[in-house]
């Protein structure tokens, strides 16, 4: 059909050439003048391919993002990068804005543009709970609840050998970070106490089962120096279930962060420039990256809008180790229950009720009565007497 076309163009003109008026050829093909003119002035233009259809594509289009915008977001996705922050998407997106680039496109256009430049992307969706449900707890108010874990050991040139204590608050996203040279007692005491005075003092303290934390198995009433200093400072322990490092996800997440970015992926001469480099780091991460959960804000903005007023230490220098045994208070343990039907509260056994088989379960010491309460779905299941040291 396309041919067919081209041969009756070619022939009406040839027929125009010989003398024949455009009313006769016209009437003759079927024709508008309309139609033999417009192809008469393609002729005329000289083009070889004149008798052939042309490109029915636009010029442009509007939905086509401009080069310059396009620009814009390889360099502020590389921007993002080099600064050791949040790439993806949503945070390219938040850097525009911050910038006063615009129109900003849509999150799948950014990720588009990103995978033509051959930009390496991480896609991940929300996390959906699996399997047994887990206890919840709410973290909406600054200091409600921080995560602490230590990440080491690891090793600057000399060799000097370090651990790094690093501590999150749920609500904001706001982290501290203290370098140890060892984890003792009085120097984890120091680490924490010095992380307070930036954080400010949380109602709850959630860190796993390692025994600088909750004291000594071979006495695990006791109240390891950790505890002492909690329930002094009216903090309440909780202590995840062994060897499940996801319960601490969010710290866990800033510790993968910490090495891909932190201070170590610089040369770092001594121990001193180690600790000074960590703080520039933290204050980088609180008043840089943005955070999803906090709507683009960083989480100094986050905790700036909350308008709540943080707890501090009362003094500079941490209590000295041992502490005086507390006589009020409460600690936490989240453990799951297996067939045999046994809780382990740090080496020592208890029986719970077959209730609770196969489920999470929290143990709460209660410092004040001496006693045991083991929850489930946040109901006293039972109670046990329970004679601290």
């Amino acid at each position: 059909m396309a041919e067919a076309s081209v041969v009756e163009r070619e022939r009406a003109v040839q027929r125009f050439q010989a003398g024949e008026s455009p009313t006769a050829i016209c009437r003759s093909l079927g024709r508008s003048r309309d139609w033999f003119y417009k192809w008469l002035m393609r002729f005329e233009s000289g083009r070889a391919e004149w008798a052939h259809d042309g490109s029915r594509r636009p010029h442009g289009s509007s939905r086509r993002i401009d080069a310059s915008i396009e620009t814009a977001i390889v360099a502020a996705r590389r921007s993002l990068v080099q600064r050791g922050l949040f790439c993806g998407a949503q945070a390219i997106a938040w850097e525009l804005d911050a910038l006063g680039v615009g129109p900003i496109p849509a999150l799948r256009t950014i990720n588009r543009i990103l995978e033509r430049h051959e930009l390496p992307m991480r896609r991940a969706g929300p996390y959906i709970p699996k399997g047994t449900p887990y206890p919840t707890f709410d973290v909406a108010r600054p200091g409600a609840r921080h995560q602490t874990d230590f990440v080491g050991p690891c090793y600057l040139a000399g060799p000097v050998r370090f651990y790094s204590l690093h501590s999150v608050d749920l609500a904001t996203g706001r982290c501290a970070i203290e370098p140890v040279l060892a984890r003792s007692s009085q120097v984890t005491l120091d680490a924490v106490w010095a992380m307070w005075h930036r954080l400010g003092m949380p109602r709850h303290q959630q860190i796993d089962n390692d025994m600088v934390f909750y004291g000594s198995r071979t006495y695990p009433r006791g109240m390891g120096p950790l505890i002492r200093l909690c329930l002094a400072h009216h903090v309440e322990p909780w202590f995840i279930p062994p060897a499940e490092p996801w319960r601490n996800g969010v710290v866990e997440r800033f510790n993968a962060c910490w090495q891909q970015h932190g201070p170590l992926c610089h040369p770092v001469p001594s121990f001193r420039a180690l600790q000074h480099a960590s703080l520039a780091f933290e204050a980088r991460h609180n008043g840089c990256h943005r955070y999803s959960k906090l709507g683009g804000k960083t989480p100094d903005a986050a905790l700036a809008a909350a308008n709540v007023r943080l707890v501090f230490p009362p003094s500079r220098v941490a209590p000295r180790h041992p502490l005086p045994k507390p006589e009020h208070g409460r600690y936490h343990l989240i453990r799951f229950i297996r067939r045999d039907g046994r809780l382990d509260i740090f080496g020592e056994s208890f029986r719970v009720p077959s209730v609770a088989t196969h489920t999470y379960v929290r143990a709460t010491i209660d410092v004040t009565r001496q006693r045991l309460l083991i929850y489930l779905d946040n109901r006293v299941i039972d109670d046990h007497q329970y004679r601290l040291r």
